[in-house]
């Protein structure tokens, strides 16, 4: 990201949080506290971990079945296993609700079996809770209407009307004349109260996201959603749940703080696409510091497959499965069977590429014959036949 880029990304994140000083005491929450968190697990013989859903609850749905967690129900069927969803359950699909209701339901199914359910704290878990809401979709407002959304809306605006006034603005308050009103009630569809009301402290989605860790170890893996940068390398995992989780306790931390950094654990992308070779000592840095062998990662799009960097020492797991992007069937996991990783692709168990040449070559076509036709791996097999065959002409 350029410095330009970046002065402008600040600014962004500066008017959000304004935004949300002028909201937040609408809907009269308090501050809460939570306890130390669980942060580390060993003795794991199966985990799946899932990368970026974004409201897309049916391709989720179909891929907790084919990693054998889940029923046609929607009931655990895991046993011992540790299912890891490493963030961004919410925004751009219309499901979000039906995803997280799911994910909370089958924490305490799997617990009761031996099992457990790691749900990890993405961007866009935090951006709904502190109040950045470009990326929430239409559906997902819909989602919390209830019979009194009319009312509950009209009650909203009246305080914000108040509030406003009371604030003081430059200029002074805007007329709230009928065209102010059209244009406001276009920002805040019906079930946008309601969903502000649940992602706050007190409400049932809010209180549990921000209970959730930001990243975990499981016997010799990490898992979180984002990365560790330079800039966070010698915290402890401990460090930075706690950070994330205090500032999204009080919001006037998030200036400076961890969650909106881009070189935060939510928002780095320097290990997904960084050049290996400069990051090297970073990356022996960081496993050496939480004495693991391997990163597993989302956020940064994996085009369609599981993908290993740094001889896979880090993995990636957003595959792109949210049907949104482009309608095109993704549909893959991580799979860590006694401290081995496989992709889990269509169902079917693969072993991960050793190299970034042939043998990745022949994991991209063995996965590819999985998807349906035409594949969305296609364009990246295509690159990589061209790029090995100039390599044999040199």
């Amino acid at each position: 990201m350029s410095g330009l880029s970046k002065m402008i990304d600040r600014h962004r994140k500066a008017q959000i949080l304004i935004g949300a000083v002028i909201l937040w005491p609408l809907f009269q929450f308090q501050v809460l506290s939570f306890p130390p968190v669980q942060d580390g697990w060993s003795g794991v013989e199966r985990v799946v971990a899932i990368g970026d859903v974004h409201g897309d609850y049916g391709r989720f749905v179909a891929v907790l079945q084919s990693a054998g967690l889940i029923d046609p129900e929607g009931n655990w069927t895991g046993g011992k296993s540790h299912l890891v969803q490493t963030g961004d359950m919410l925004d751009r699909g219309p499901d979000s609700r039906k995803v997280v209701d799911l994910l909370m339901r089958l924490e305490g199914q799997a617990r009761s079996a031996g099992g457990d359910v790691h749900v990890l704290i993405g961007n866009h878990e935090t951006m709904n809770l502190y109040g950045d809401l470009r990326y929430v979709s239409a559906g997902e407002y819909a989602a919390f209407r209830e019979a009194n959304s009319e009312k509950t809306r009209e009650d909203l605006y009246r305080r914000y009307q108040e509030q406003v006034r009371q604030s003081a603005p430059p200029g002074g308050a805007p007329a709230f004349d009928v065209a102010y009103r059209i244009k406001w009630d276009s920002e805040h569809p019906l079930g946008y109260a309601e969903h502000r009301r649940e992602f706050g402290p007190t409400g049932k989605y809010g209180k549990w996201i921000r209970s959730l860790n930001t990243v975990i170890k499981i016997d010799d893996t990490l898992f979180l959603h984002g990365g560790i940068s330079p800039k966070y390398e010698a915290y402890s995992l401990r460090q930075i749940n706690e950070c994330v989780r205090s500032e999204l306790e009080d919001f006037a931390k998030l200036p400076g703080g961890i969650v909106i950094d881009d070189q935060g654990p939510l928002w780095y992308r320097g290990l997904a696409q960084g050049d290996e070779k400069d990051l090297q000592s970073h990356l022996k840095t960081i496993l050496d510091n939480h004495k693991v062998k391997k990163i597993v990662i989302g956020h940064t799009f994996a085009d369609g497959a599981v993908t290993p960097r740094f001889g896979g020492q880090v993995l990636l797991i957003d595959i792109g499965l949210a049907r949104l992007y482009d309608n095109k069937v993704r549909m893959a996991c991580l799979l860590i069977e006694n401290g081995r990783p496989y992709a889990l692709h269509q169902g079917k168990k693969l072993e991960l590429p050793s190299d970034s040449g042939s043998d990745f070559l022949r994991y991209l076509s063995q996965a590819a014959a999985l998807d349906p036709s035409p594949s969305s791996l296609q364009t990246r097999i295509a690159k990589l036949e061209t790029g090995l065959g100039a390599a044999t002409q040199k």
